[in-house]
């Protein structure tokens, strides 16, 4: 079908990546707009900080409904964020014009140490914005940008059951270098750690992470150089496999990033980015008997990437961006004869804006990516999406898209890299490139008080990798080769009152599959996903110096023979912050997270995380 549009449709051009805020990003066509444009501000979600321990990069985006975060014991111990439907190797994480790398598995994407008060929030991209900038991602890429730093502090420190403690400290400084005029230059550092027995038992978590940052900043330019370090242990019951140990990981990553951004003529912006990573990965199947399987594991990735737009006039600009990525892997489980890898990828995306009267904007774009590796097959692919955006006498807006996107990947170590005949971990020799094309129309609305975004798509991927699960394997999981097709509806909501804000979602998945074989008897990751999907925030200011944040999200999830329990789910995340006026700068916060105890297995197999309760403080200066 999709082929089909691609010969029909050779002129689909702008993709508005839904429930992103991509006007914020240089290759959106927005940035050249003529028409003052308003824009309903917001989170995805209400809650802002996680309940177990310090905020990374997956904290609360349980509760996006951008993503389906499926995790072990907590978000931030072990996290897959998977996009409109895919699997956790389909989603890739971008800082500045980088996407992170880990060559061993998709599990590890998000360990990346770098403190929330560096980043800008989260903007999901997705169809032609995400075949545009994301690199070995084909459905999502979660991308961030590095902020201006202030000159501000905070302390923090906080308890709670299941012998929660935490202790954070933060701060940055701005200062002017001396006679040259607009030049600073700011420093921050930060340092977090946490630690409890767990929200069930053998569910216990010690981490840490250090990370700092030096940035130039001028009239035209940001240069940020930044190192990271973060070191976690945690445990899960049935972490990976179902055969009941107690697992373990203890992860360390490290982390150095170089990034300049630099403005110059008219709405044009380039950003290059180079980063190393290394992370070092001790895997235990059963703590009580550790020599029964352990797994060692380290990964180096070194990156350099660059993105931008040129606008050559008012109405005609160039996108682009490319990235190359070096990787090896030592491993005591995984075999020698591939453990290096190199990766290629170059995008080109012209963008053509019309203005049909004085409201009305036509703004379309057809491009390509080329993707390839010196030991996989190369892949060109087809991007373009058109949108027209309409301001009216009231100042209120609206604008539809039509989008068009293919997307490629390879497949990770573990799942080429292995044994093919046996081990917990089974890989297969025979993957290929995965293959992703998506279609979308999309409807958003803004108005004064209130935003609405909305897209119907349908994605089919081709050879995607997935884990499954066999009744008559020794093995807990293996990789295989699966054709599936996705329909899918997103709804977004965002009101504002005086004293809150509510923010409302739904999606629909439905998925058709081909596996190829019959020995299958459960999907782990691809046919994990839920069928519908509600969530509900509130953020609410009764007094002043009190502010209620809730979270809530329903689901109806995909039945799964590895699944023990319900598959539908409530989960609850509520703050309560209360800010004393005779103390300025102190905030003392009680927060909930699963607050109905919900015993869902988010990963089939795999024990749900149990409720965790905290009561923190938080002086800034």
């Amino acid at each position: 079908m999709i082929r089909v549009v691609q010969v029909a449709l050779p002129a689909l051009l702008l993709s508005v990546s839904t429930f992103s805020s991509a006007i914020d990003e240089p290759g959106n066509s927005n940035e050249v707009s003529q028409i003052e444009k308003i824009t309903v501000t917001g989170s995805a979600t209400a809650n802002n900080k996680p309940v177990g321990t310090f905020g990374s990069l997956v904290s609360n985006l349980e509760y996006d409904p951008r993503v389906d975060l499926q995790s072990r014991n907590m978000a931030e111990a072990q996290a897959d964020v998977t996009i409109r439907g895919g699997i956790f190797e389909n989603t890739g994480f971008r800082i500045g014009s980088a996407t992170l790398f880990d060559p061993q598995t998709g599990h590890y994407f998000a360990e990346i140490p770098i403190a929330q008060e560096m980043l800008s929030d989260a903007n999901v991209l997705t169809g032609a914005d995400n075949a545009l900038v994301g690199v070995n991602s084909s459905v999502g890429t979660v991308s961030r940008d590095w902020i201006p730093i202030k000159t501000a502090g905070s302390v923090s420190i906080g308890a709670g059951n299941n012998n929660f403690n935490l202790q954070r400290i933060y701060s940055g400084v701005v200062l002017a270098l001396g006679d040259v005029n607009d030049w600073t230059i700011g420093l921050e550092v930060e340092f977090s750690r946490s630690q409890s027995n767990g929200t069930i038992d053998n569910g216990d978590h010690d981490f840490q992470r250090a990370s700092g940052r030096i940035q130039l900043v001028g009239p035209q330019s940001q240069t940020d150089l930044f190192f990271g370090t973060q070191e976690k242990f945690f445990g899960w019951p049935n972490m990976y496999t179902p055969f009941n140990f107690n697992e373990t990981e203890d992860l360390d990553a490290r982390l150095l990033i170089l990034n300049h951004k630099q403005f110059y003529a008219q709405e044009s912006t380039f950003e290059v980015s180079a980063y190393y990573r290394r992370h070092n990965g001790h895997y235990v199947l059963s703590r009580e008997n550790p020599d029964i399987f352990e797994a060692f594991h380290e990964t180096d990735v070194k990156s350099v990437a660059v993105s931008g737009r040129h606008a050559q006039t008012a109405s005609f600009a160039l996108n682009y961006s490319a990235q190359f990525i070096a990787d090896g892997i030592k491993s005591t489980t995984l075999e020698n004869n591939f453990t290096s890898r190199h990766y290629y990828k170059v995008s080109v995306l012209p963008e053509y804006t019309m203005d049909l009267n004085n409201d009305q904007q036509l703004t379309y774009r057809l491009g390509a990516a080329f993707d390839d590796t010196n030991r996989d097959s190369s892949q060109t692919s087809l991007i373009g999406d058109i949108s027209l955006n309409t301001i009216n006498a009231d100042d209120t807006s609206q604008t539809v898209y039509l989008s068009y996107a293919q997307a490629s990947q390879v497949p990770g170590y573990t799942a080429i890299g292995g044994s093919d005949t046996g081990g917990l971990f089974r890989s297969n020799y025979n993957l290929a490139r995965e293959k992703t094309e998506n279609l979308e129309v999309g409807l958003a609305l803004e108005r004064d008080t209130w935003r609405l975004d909305s897209a119907i798509f349908y994605r089919q991927d081709d050879d995607l990798t997935d884990w499954t699960y066999s009744l008559n394997s020794s093995s807990a999981r293996s990789a295989n080769s699966v054709d599936i097709k996705t329909l899918g509806l997103e709804l977004l909501a965002i009101k504002r009152l005086d004293n809150a804000q509510i923010i409302t979602s739904y999606t629909f998945l439905d998925k058709s599959e081909d596996y190829g074989t019959a020995d299958i008897d459960a999907s782990f990751y691809a046919l994990n996903f839920p069928d519908h999907r509600v969530t509900l925030g509130i953020i609410w200011r009764p007094a002043n110096m009190i502010e209620v944040r809730i979270d809530n999200e329903w689901r109806k999830q995909q039945e799964n023979t590895l699944r023990n329990g319900e598959d539908d789910a409530l989960f609850t995340h509520l703050t309560v912050k209360i800010s004393p006026e005779q103390f300025t700068g102190l905030d003392i916060m009680l927060a909930a997270d699963n607050l109905w105890n919900e015993a869902f297995e988010e990963i089939p197999g795999t024990p749900g995380r149990g409720e965790q309760y905290t009561l923190s403080a938080t002086y800034r200066w």
